[in-house]
């Protein structure tokens, strides 16, 4: 059976009616957290996708951020974001698959998205990304600095994303994490890419 098929709609649904979801934090990650006090325009366009409870959204909208999409394709999930934000208007909640969705966004976070992907469609990601960010925008997150035996999460290491993103993106970071939670320490890259145009 092929992964893609197999990390379907149905596969992730599965995850949130089942509580399945040992990847969550119950938080933002304190790097990502880090990276949104640093952003001074509280109105540039956000994407999150692969959202998951969106903690980093939940703050981003705590911090006076106007313009936030999330997109995730469990449809439990969305429906239980939908009610928890259902009376922020700075917030977009959308049902779908990432790679079918459409717009332009100054800035996407990355909250190991990438890593929950099979690794055969990581060009297809990249090109996407290029594709939804505005020129100069940029991609800024967390992916994995690690090999697993089986996934998700599929891991990589600094050289394999280095040589995945080049040729769309430039890079302003791609380093070792220093400031993740303890029982992630020495597993992420901090990566900041900006879109080549």
């Amino acid at each position: 059976m092929n992964d893609e098929k197999l990390l379907d709609q149905d596969y992730w649904d599965k995850q949130y009616t089942s509580n399945a979801t040992g990847w969550d934090l119950g938080k933002v990650s304190p790097p990502i957290k880090e990276y949104i006090d640093t952003l001074e325009d509280k109105n540039i366009s956000i994407l999150i996708p692969g959202c998951g409870n969106t903690y980093e959204a939940e703050y981003l909208l705590e911090k006076g951020f106007t313009n936030v999409t999330v997109i995730d394709i469990a449809p439990t999930l969305v429906k239980r974001l939908q009610e928890k934000f259902k009376s922020n208007p700075n917030i977009k909640i959308v049902l779908g698959d990432f790679f079918e969705h459409q717009g332009q966004y100054d800035l996407i976070i990355e909250q190991t998205f990438l890593c929950a992907l099979p690794p055969e469609i990581r060009e297809k990601y990249v090109l996407k990304m290029h594709q939804l960010l505005k020129e100069k925008g940029k991609l800024v997150g967390l992916l994995f600095n690690k090999t697993f035996e089986s996934g998700p999460p599929f891991g990589g290491n600094k050289a394999e994303y280095e040589q995945l993103f080049k040729n769309y993106f430039d890079f302003s970071k791609m380093d070792l994490c220093q400031n993740s939670i303890a029982p992630r320490a020495n597993l992420s890259c901090l990566s900041n890419l900006k879109r080549k145009i």
